[in-house]
C-alpha cells in the first residue's frame, strides 16, 4: 500500500466537512472582490501557490521519498478545476443564480456515476436515498425556485456543464490521490488552473489589479482559506474516504455560504431555507452510514 494511503484516515471525515465549509466562504469572497469574476478565480488560484508549496515541502520532507511529478495527473484536475470556474461564473451571467446554483449542485451525480464506472465504487439504495435527500435540501437551501424561459436555458445548460466539469475534477483527484500526496497535486494542478484563467482574464478584458489595500485582501482570503484550505483538505480526504460520499459533503457548502450571508452580508435566511440545511446535513448522515468506513 502506497505511503500515502497510510495517512491518518480518522481525519478524512472531518477534513472533507471542514474543506465543504471554508470553500463556503467564497461566494463571500467574490461577492466582496473588486476584480471581475475571471480575474477573481485567476487570483484565488495564484496567491494560493506560496501556502501549498510550503504544505508540499512540508509533507516530503516526512516521506520516505521523493516521487517525480505525474504532470499529466496534475495537468487534468488543474484543467477541470479551470473549466468549473469559468462555467459557473458564466452561468451567472446569463441565467439566475438560484438556478445556476441548484444546477451546480447537481455534481455528486456526476461523482456518483463517474466513481461507480471508474473506481469501481459500490453504490447502495441506502446511499442513492442520502443523496436524494442532501440534493434535495440544498435546492430548499439556495431558495432555487424554477425559473422557466426561453432567457434562461443557455445560463441552465452552463450551469450543468458547471456541475460536470466540478464532478469530473473530483475523479481525477480521487484516482491519482493513492499514489501523490495531497499537497504536490493540488500545487501543480492549482498553477495549472491558474495560468489557463490568466488566459481567460486577458482575453476577457478584466482588470487584473484591485483597485485598493482592501480589495488585495478579500483575494488573499479566498485564496488561503477556500482554496489552499478548502480544496486542499477536500483533495486529502479524497485519498481516504469515497469519491461520491466526498462529493456529497461538500453540498455543506451552500448551507455553511447561507449561514455566512446571513451573518455577513445581512441576507434574509428563510424558513424553508433553514429546514433545507437541515435536510442537507440528515442525508450527508445517511450516506455516511453507507459508505465504508475511513
Amino acid at each position: 500500500m502506497s505511503t500515502f494511503v497510510q495517512q491518518p484516515r480518522r481525519l478524512a471525515l472531518p477534513a472533507v466537512l471542514a474543506g465543504g465549509i471554508a470553500i463556503g466562504f467564497s461566494p463571500i469572497f467574490v461577492r466582496l472582490s473588486e476584480l471581475g469574476p475571471v480575474a477573481t478565480g485567476f487570483y484565488r488560484m495564484f496567491l494560493a501557490l506560496p501556502l501549498l508549496w510550503l504544505w508540499m515541502r512540508l509533507e516530503t520532507r516526512r516521506a520516505a521519498g521523493k516521487r517525480p511529478v505525474e504532470w499529466l495527473a496534475v495537468a487534468l484536475p488543474g484543467a477541470l478545476f479551470a473549466g468549473d470556474i469559468l462555467f459557473w461564473h458564466w452561468s451567472i451571467t446569463y441565467t439566475t443564480v438560484a438556478n445556476a446554483t441548484l444546477l451546480a449542485n447537481f455534481a455528486p451525480v456526476v461523482v456518483t456515476l463517474g466513481a461507480w464506472l471508474f473506481l469501481r465504487e459500490r453504490i447502495t439504495a441506502m446511499f442513492l436515498l442520502g443523496m436524494a435527500l442532501a440534493m434535495g435540501g440544498a435546492a430548499l437551501l439556495v431558495n432555487a425556485s424554477v425559473a422557466l424561459g426561453s432567457r434562461y436555458v443557455l445560463g441552465d445548460m452552463l450551469g450543468l456543464i458547471t456541475a460536470c466539469f466540478f464532478g469530473s475534477y473530483v475523479i481525477a483527484v480521487a484516482r491519482v490521490r493513492d499514489r501523490m500526496a495531497a499537497s504536490t497535486l493540488m500545487l501543480y494542478s492549482s498553477a495549472v488552473t491558474a495560468l489557463l484563467l490568466l488566459v481567460a482574464t486577458v482575453i476577457s478584458g478584466e482588470n487584473l489589479l484591485p483597485a485598493s489595500a482592501s480589495g488585495w485582501s478579500v483575494l488573499v482570503a479566498l485564496a488561503w482559506v477556500s482554496q489552499a484550505t478548502g480544496q486542499g483538505l477536500i483533495a486529502y480526504a479524497l485519498g481516504h474516504l469515497p469519491a461520491s460520499f466526498s462529493a456529497l459533503a461538500i453540498l455543506i457548502e451552500p448551507l455553511t455560504a447561507a449561514i455566512l450571508g446571513w451573518a455577513w452580508l445581512g441576507e434574509a435566511l428563510s424558513v424553508l431555507q433553514a429546514i433545507g440545511g437541515g435536510i442537507v446535513l440528515a442525508g450527508i448522515i445517511v450516506a455516511r452510514r453507507a459508505s465504508p468506513s475511513p
